[in-house]
């Protein structure tokens, strides 16, 4: 792990956003695959993550950005993980220029509704270590198909209140989840992580909708942005360029 400024990284190589304004191509195309979070459950159709990415991308870069939104409710890794085996998005992963994935957070949710949290807790390692395979089965998959591509990984978040019983014990078991995340994306020289937990935790707690998991329309704004940020501030080429400056091999 070496530590370089942004400064430095940009002077050397496009970012992302100046990679695809000067891009020959006339349109970018945009998939993004996933559970509810990509879907946009919890804001009005225009207002979801894919929508407001999209439309902020294209403006940035001054093309046109078609986006596809293949989010599914309750999806889980080893669900997605099942439809991209199957083949399903083949053609779509083929086209895309970025590929933003979101997944993981029904593993535990699922697991929790069958029993309980504290259960969950007890069978953390397990699901961590399933998750971790079924995100690189798909990383692998997507990468196989188009290694041009950019994907994006999202983190999970801490969507509960701290004064819940579940609180503290979740915020310390969701960086080592987020962990597999970023291992993943270290992979592969195109890929990026963006901090969701930096935007929905339990001082933000007003960027959740009603139902209390997913995020509103402030949210998935947030969360936009903080993608584009990642966009203008990272290289094109060469690891994971996280907001604080710290670059990955």
């Amino acid at each position: 792990m070496k530590k370089q400024s942004k400064e430095t990284m940009n002077a050397s190589l496009p970012s992302y956003i100046d990679y695809y304004r000067h891009s020959e191509k006339e349109a970018l195309y945009h998939l993004a695959l996933g559970d509810s979070i990509i879907r946009g459950v919890g804001a009005g159709q225009d207002q979801n993550l894919v929508s407001q990415f999209s439309i902020e991308l294209g403006r940035l870069t001054k093309k046109k950005v078609e986006f596809r939104n293949e989010g599914i409710n309750g999806m889980t890794s080893s669900e997605l993980r099942q439809l991209v085996d199957d083949q399903i998005y083949d053609d779509e992963i083929k086209q895309a220029d970025i590929i933003t994935v979101n997944i993981g957070g029904n593993d535990v949710l699922r697991a929790a509704n069958k029993t309980d949290f504290q259960s969950v807790f007890k069978a953390f390692d397990s699901l961590q270590s399933a998750f971790k395979e079924n995100l690189q089965d798909i990383a692998a998959r997507i990468t196989q198909l188009n290694p041009d591509a950019t994907i994006v990984f999202l983190e999970l978040y801490n969507p509960l209140n701290p004064e819940t019983a579940y609180y503290t014990v979740a915020d310390k078991l969701l960086p080592k989840w987020n962990v597999n995340i970023y291992k993943t994306a270290e992979r592969i020289p195109t890929a990026m992580v963006v901090e969701t937990s930096h935007i929905i935790n339990g001082k933000n707690l007003q960027n959740l909708s009603p139902d209390g998991v997913h995020p509103n329309s402030d949210g998935y704004k947030a969360m936009a942005l903080q993608m584009i940020e990642h966009f203008r501030t990272s290289p094109k080429n060469g690891g994971t360029l996280t907001l604080s400056g710290t670059y990955l091999h």
